[in-house]
């Protein structure tokens, strides 16, 4: 089992709760974290945006990215969301094998 962080930015608390309670209800991660309080800048069509987000990072199985990538773009607000995973090479093989238990494929 490989598991990964999947690093999500959403546009506000109730978006990126609706999304968390929706992927660990279904099993698709064992975990979500919600961070508020993140400033984004970033070029979109041309031009330089700037806007307060919410850091959203759901711990999850490598095997199952496509599915959890699928679910947060059918909840996601935006058209171009951030959804990007990230490996995770090393840790606590309790913690690692409860992300395992808790999710399915």
């Amino acid at each position: 089992m490989s598991a990964i962080f999947v690093y999500i930015t959403v546009p506000s608390d109730t978006l990126a709760q609706k999304i968390a309670e929706a992927v660990v209800s279904e099993r698709l991660a064992a975990c979500a974290n919600i961070i508020p309080g993140m400033k984004s800048l970033y070029r979109w069509q041309g031009k330089i945006e700037q806007r307060d987000e919410v850091l959203l990072i759901l711990k999850t199985q490598e095997s199952l990215f496509p599915v959890v990538e699928a679910r947060v773009k059918a909840l996601h607000s935006d058209k171009t969301p951030c959804i990007v995973a990230l490996p995770v090479t090393a840790g606590n093989m309790d913690f690692l094998k409860w992300i395992q238990t808790e999710t399915t494929k």
